[in-house]
C-alpha cells in the first residue's frame, strides 16, 4: 500500500521545513517496525520566496510547480504528480504527531474506507483559544451527525488533515478548481462519500499553526467555515469566494 504525501506550499519558506521534518520523522518511526512504500511531494504554488529551496533541503522530497495560485489548484497538481493509492493531503504549516501514519495504514486496510480525517490542534494558540476551538469542533460534529446520518448528505473532513483513496477520488471526479478556498474539504467529503465510507475520528489529530485564526478571529472564521460547509452540502457551491491570504506576499 503506497502512501503519497501532497503538501501545497505558497510562500511557506518559514514553515515547510518543520512540516517536512515531522513527515520524515513519522516515516522513519513506521519504517523501524514495518515495510512502507511512501513518496513526499511539495507543490510550489506560485511562491515568490525560497519555499522550493527549503523543501529541496530534504533529499527524498519531490517539488513540483503549479503557477495558478490557489489551494485546490495545488492539491490537484500534487495528486497528478503522485501515484500512491493512499493520498495524504496535509498543509505546509502542519506537523504530524506520532502515530499518525500508523493510523492511516491501519484504517485503510478496510477496503470500504475512501477518506479519513480528524481535527486540528493549534499548537501556537493560548489554552483558552484552543478550548474555544474544541467547542467549535463539537458543534461542527453535531451538524455533521445530523446531516450525515439523518439527511444522508455529505460528511466531515478537515482540510489539511485528510487522506483519500485514489481510485475513489478519481471515480468522484477529482478536485474542483472552481472552489477557491472555503468549502473545498466539504466538497471532497460530499463527492467521495458516494463511493465509500468517509470516517472522521478524534483519534486522528494534526498539529497546525493558528495564524489564520489569529488573523481572521475565531468568531469570523467559525462563521465562514460553517456557512460554506452548509452551502456546499445543500447547493454544491460555496457561499463565499474571497479569503484572506495569511502568508507573506
Amino acid at each position: 500500500m503506497k502512501v503519497s504525501f501532497v503538501i501545497p506550499a505558497h510562500n511557506e519558506e518559514a514553515m515547510i521545513g518543520k512540516c517536512l521534518a515531522s513527515v520524515f520523522k513519522e516515516i522513519g518511526r513506521v519504517h523501524a517496525g514495518e515495510s512502507l512504500d511512501v513518496e513526499v511531494v511539495v507543490v510550489d504554488n506560485a511562491s515568490t520566496d525560497a519555499t522550493r529551496e527549503e523543501a529541496l533541503k530534504f533529499p527524498n522530497v519531490t517539488v513540483v510547480s503549479e503557477g495558478l495560485k490557489g489551494l485546490v489548484y495545488a492539491r490537484r497538481a500534487g495528486f497528478v504528480a503522485t501515484d500512491g493509492e493512499i493520498v495524504a493531503n496535509i498543509d505546509a504549516d502542519t506537523m504530524l504527531p506520532a502515530g499518525w501514519l500508523s493510523t492511516v495504514m491501519r484504517e485503510f486496510k478496510n477496503t470500504d474506507l475512501v477518506a479519513l480525517s480528524g481535527p486540528y490542534i493549534y499548537y501556537d494558540l493560548p489554552a483558552w483559544k484552543r478550548a474555544l476551538v474544541k467547542v467549535f469542533y463539537f458543534v461542527g460534529y453535531l451538524i455533521h451527525l445530523l446531516n450525515h446520518h439523518l439527511f444522508r448528505v455529505g460528511a466531515m473532513l478537515q482540510g489539511g488533515n485528510f487522506v483519500l483513496r485514489r481510485s475513489a477520488w478519481i471515480a468522484a471526479g477529482g478536485f474542483d478548481t472552481t472552489i477557491a478556498f472555503y468549502g473545498e474539504d466539504t466538497d471532497v467529503a460530499r463527492r467521495i462519500g458516494k463511493h465509500g465510507m468517509v470516517k472522521w475520528t478524534w483519534r486522528f489529530p494534526m498539529y497546525t499553526s493558528g495564524r489564520r485564526l489569529q488573523k481572521e478571529g475565531l468568531v469570523r472564521m467559525s462563521w465562514l467555515y460553517t456557512l460554506n460547509h452548509l452551502s456546499i452540502l445543500w447547493t454544491g457551491r460555496p457561499a463565499t469566494t474571497r479569503y484572506t491570504d495569511v502568508r507573506p506576499r
